[in-house]
């Protein structure tokens, strides 16, 4: 016996298709860099996607070449999103925050032949232009200053487009989307999405008991467009019919907290250093912004509880998610179940701060270091490594390695340590890299971290394992004063001591006015550890 289903591929073509026809009047709002406020429709959206592809195929785009991208959150970088990928070509993001030459780098290993860029970041992209063959180059111009040249202006490009475009055929395994893992160690490496995956992908991220997007929401995602796709967040977004509002490169708290008052966002998201920020500038002036009920997504690094009830207290619901560039990214989200939530308040807290139940169609395990896989009980403790049609098998033009893929197939091995309860939630440990091993026992920086934020006159906080000659490694924690406060070891130790046991208590702290930050905005644990080096124990 057979099916009697259609075989219909699964391809961003169809989302493009459905925003323009069916959400035409839906508004896209991006906030400029002269801080005017740009707006338009889905069903502008919908004709100038078309025409950036119509004039990529008459450019000489063939199926499967790479478009960089070197822009911030905006309505043509949205336009990129659909529009590389109808013309058959593949949308490769660049991050804006790396060093210009790991930028070239990463634009030779993937070999784009073509660049999107924002005007305003010109001079950024003149620190390596001279060091990769680019093509062509199209210039965004929001300034309105005349387009370099050797250059050409995009919406000229664009305005080349006849208006009678054609789909190009295309499989659901072709290539889509590409971007490169963040390099904290050795160099970046690229990861490639499919239509079909990112389709997928789309599809788990807009489900109820996860980021439950509809057309009902304004969402604006502080998550860079070049950092994996925005959490996905503008594909599930456009498929469902949600309004869009776009920060552009104005990230601060001032500016997000007036786009969501004024444009009623009801949809956010960013990693944890953003939301710190949102919830010192509230608490400085609660009565200032009239903000509406809003979920903010966070992901990147684990969530602080202290952070999740602070927010609470505005009607701003944070939602712990947990994936990486190498799942697309989301891979598993945090809503307590009902019996979870009938244990009581502290318990649903407790669990909000987890990093959530597993995606459907992803599967996961955890594997010991002996190489067994560890139970669900929510105390064994072993590697995440996880599988599913939107987790990549292999990177670009990389060899496998054992070290990032398990040895018995199959599995991406993800570097981070963690338990699974028997409700199936996660809670990270460390990544393995971050791991302190003292006396031979493990203590988690995460775990004393989020813990050590939940002081009143502690802003930021980040543990670090540094050597130690009694004990092999011990804990250092840096720690960022909230404005006015002064805190000291002696009281966060104390502190800590209801929840940790003596020894696990870091040994020394280092008050500092800035916790170094990656380009993706988590802590920099690797510049830290170099900074501190010279370290020397307390006696």
């Amino acid at each position: 016996m057979q099916s009697t289903m259609m075989d219909t591929p699964l391809t961003l073509d169809h989302l493009l298709e459905r925003a323009g026809k069916v959400f035409g009047n839906v508004e896209i709002v991006t906030h400029m860099p002269d801080k005017s406020l740009h707006r338009y429709t889905y069903g502008d959206f919908y004709q100038r996607s078309r025409a950036l592809a119509e004039a990529l195929l008459a450019a000489g785009l063939k199926r499967g070449d790479r478009v960089a991208t070197l822009c911030w959150n905006h309505y043509v970088h949205l336009e990129a999103y659909f529009g590389i990928p109808a013309a058959g070509g593949v949308l490769h993001t660049l991050n804006l925050r790396l060093h210009p030459d790991d930028i070239a780098w990463i634009v030779n290993h993937a070999k784009d032949r073509f660049l999107i860029v924002d005007d305003v970041l010109l001079p950024l992209l003149q620190k390596f232009q001279g060091e990769v063959d680019l093509e062509r180059v199209l210039v965004v111009p929001f300034s309105g200053k005349p387009v370099p040249e050797g250059s050409e202006s995009y919406e000229d490009f664009i305005a080349t487009a006849s208006g009678d475009f054609e789909y190009p055929e295309k499989d659901e395994n072709d290539p889509c989307g590409m971007c490169y893992t963040s390099g904290t160690t050795g160099r970046p490496k690229g990861v490639v999405y499919s239509h079909r995956s990112t389709c997928l992908h789309a599809l788990g991220a807009a489900l109820p008991d996860s980021t439950g997007l509809s057309f009902q929401d304004g969402v604006l995602p502080v998550v860079p467009m070049f950092h994996a796709n925005a959490w996905g967040m503008p594909y599930a977004a456009t498929m469902v019919g949600a309004r869009q509002i776009f920060p552009g490169p104005h990230l601060d708290g001032d500016s997000l907290l007036k786009l969501y008052e004024t444009e009623q966002v009801t949809m956010s998201a960013g990693v944890p250093t953003i939301w710190l920020g949102i919830l010192q500038a509230l608490d400085a002036n609660p009565e200032k912004w009239k903000l509406p009920a809003m979920r903010m997504t966070v992901g990147g690094a684990a969530v602080p509880e202290s952070l999740i009830r602070g927010m609470d207290k505005y009607g701003l619901r944070v939602i712990q998610g947990w994936g990486m560039t190498e799942t697309s990214p989301l891979a598993a989200v945090s809503i307590p179940r009902p019996e979870i939530s009938a244990k009581g308040e502290d318990a649903a807290y407790a669990y909000r701060a987890k990093a959530g139940v597993i995606s459907p169609f992803v599967d996961i395990r955890l594997i010991d270091d002996d190489g067994k896989e560890a139970p669900w009980d929510g105390e064994s403790m072993g590697e995440i490594q996880v599988r599913g049609p939107w987790i990549t098998g292999k990177y670009h033009d990389v060899p496998v390695s054992e070290d990032k893929f398990a040895p018995d197939g199959g599995w991406l091995r993800t570097g981070d340590v963690a338990t699974i309860d028997e409700y199936g939630y996660i809670k990270i440990t460390d990544r393995t890299k971050d791991l302190i091993k003292s006396g031979g026992e493990w203590i988690s920086s995460v775990d004393l971290e989020n813990a050590i934020m939940g002081h009143p006159d502690v802003a930021e906080a980040a543990v670090i394992a540094m050597p130690h000659p009694k004990w092999d490694e011990r804990p250092l924690a840096v720690v960022v004063p909230r404005a006015g406060k002064k805190p000291d070891a002696a009281t966060l130790n104390t502190f800590l001591a209801d929840r940790f046991a003596k020894w696990m208590l870091p040994d020394d702290y280092v008050f500092t006015d800035e916790i170094p930050k990656t380009s993706t905005g988590k802590f920099s644990k690797l510049t830290m550890r170099e900074q501190h080096k010279d370290h020397e124990w307390s006696a």
